[in-house]
Formats: structure tokens, C-alpha cells, sequence
């Protein structure tokens, strides 16, 4: 039985017990094996977000922490299929619905096997969080990992795929990360499930904006983080939308 998150990778999917209510309340629900069959029964089994957490960190976060917002030191990871605009115009809705599909699993995976949560779908793009409900104290690090094997993985599908539309062509992936104290909580009285806000979730998605095809942009809070996955990264100065300041960034190509 997973009882508490650890620096290493665990299985995805793999957990008996929910591992962000652990890391949240040190209260054992369980997700896998006979002991979950009564929650089910309540409406309560692995979430989409990352199978190995439940429905109640998902979407009872006033349940969970007592509040509706609370501010997390996190990391913010977005990604982004590109060139899907220009794609979507001439090819066929179902050959598009494939490609969505095999990006969004690969990333989801990657995401993960490194404890993070894929906290929104955005057809050809998605976020996750890294550090919530799961806790990992080297969440930087985690997210960089995680952002290497969603471009290795997204390289070995999409590379595989015939696109006559696009001849001469392949698709590729852009990733932005940055670090910093986010805020998570329930922003919507529409909506019971949590997702994080502020200026770092910004510069994340403006970062991910700038990156290339195959490209790991990180901003200089995240290198500090995880040094060792950032030695040796050309710095690349950058002017995003909405930030008045020039920002430096970390390019790290895929392995």
C-alpha cells in the first residue's frame, strides 16, 4: 500500500490508497483493490487528473483543505501541439481526433509516472500541476522530467503518423514550465473541480507559447530548482505578453 509520495516515480495507476488525500489529510481512501469496491459505490474512484488520486481531491477541494483557495509552492507545465491550426484546416475531423488523442495520452502518462496532474485538456494543448494534490518536493525537477518524456513519447506517435496534407513535414511538441507560489482552489460556482490561477500559470502558458517544435522552455525559477536538468541549457532572453520585463528562460531540447 502507497502511503506517502516519495522522490522517486511511482507506477501510475499503481496506488491502493488515494495519494493526494494522503498528502492532504493522512486520510486513507482507497482506490484499488477489494477495499475500494464500497467507495465505488459511492461515486468515489481514481481521477482523470491522475489515477492515482480519487474524485474527492478532484472535486471537493473545500472538502479536502477547509477553504476554497489556498497558495502552493508548485510548477506549472504547458504543452502544445504545433503547427494544429494550420493541420486542422485540411485534414479530416476523424484523422484530427486521432492526433489529439495520441498527444494528449502520451502526455498524460509522462505527467503521470512524475506524480504531476494533468489539470486541463485544451484539445491540442493542455496544463498540469505538479506539487498538488501530490506532494513532491522536488516538483521543478519533476515537471522537467516529465516534459522530456512527453516530448520523447509524442516524437515516437506523432513522427509514425502519414499526414499528406502536410508533406514533408512532422508534427512536434512545445513545452513551458516555471515555478513559483500559484493559487488552487474552486473559482467557479459552476464547477466543484480545482485548477490553479495567477501570475506563474501566465508566464507558463507565455513560455509554452514561444517554444519551438521539440522545444523544453523553463523559466529561471524552474532552473534554479533543478539544476542538475538545467546545467548546460542555452539561456534565451524573451518578451512575453502581458509581462513588461524581459524573461529569461532555459531551452532544453528533447533528449
Amino acid at each position: 500500500m502507497t502511503t506517502a509520495s516519495s522522490t522517486e516515480p511511482a507506477r501510475h495507476g499503481s496506488a491502493r490508497i488515494c495519494r493526494g488525500c494522503w498528502d492532504q489529510m493522512h486520510m486513507p481512501i482507497p482506490i484499488g483493490g477489494p477495499f475500494a469496491l464500497p467507495f465505488r459505490a459511492f461515486g468515489i474512484t481514481r481521477s482523470k487528473m491522475n489515477p492515482d488520486i480519487c474524485t474527492i481531491c478532484e472535486r471537493s477541494f473545500q472538502y479536502v483543505k477547509k477553504q476554497r483557495q489556498i497558495t502552493v509552492d508548485a510548477t506549472i507545465l504547458f504543452a502544445d501541439i504545433r503547427g494544429f491550426t494550420d493541420l486542422s484546416e485540411r485534414i479530416e475531423a476523424v484523422q484530427l481526433s486521432e492526433i489529439v488523442s495520441l498527444f494528449q495520452d502520451r502526455c498524460a502518462q509522462a505527467i503521470w509516472a512524475h506524480d504531476g496532474i494533468v489539470n486541463k485538456q485544451m484539445g491540442d494543448g493542455l496544463m498540469a500541476i505538479f506539487n498538488f494534490p501530490i506532494v513532491r518536493k522536488d516538483h521543478a525537477g519533476a515537471a522537467i522530467l516529465a516534459a522530456q518524456e512527453i516530448q520523447r513519447n509524442c516524437a515516437t506517435a506523432l513522427n509514425g503518423l502519414t499526414l499528406e496534407a502536410l508533406p514533408g513535414r512532422t508534427l512536434g511538441v512545445g513545452v513551458g514550465i516555471h515555478s513559483g507560489e500559484v493559487q488552487i482552489g474552486e473559482f467557479s460556482s459552476f464547477r466543484s473541480d480545482f485548477t490553479a490561477i495567477g501570475g506563474v500559470v501566465n508566464q507558463a502558458a507565455r513560455l509554452e507559447s514561444q517554444a519551438a517544435a521539440g522545444e523544453i522552455l523553463i523559466s529561471a525559477e524552474t532552473a534554479a530548482k533543478a539544476a542538475d536538468l538545467a546545467a548546460g541549457a542555452e539561456t534565451r532572453m524573451l518578451v512575453l505578453k502581458g509581462i513588461e520585463q524581459p524573461v529569461q528562460a532555459r531551452v532544453l531540447v528533447k533528449p
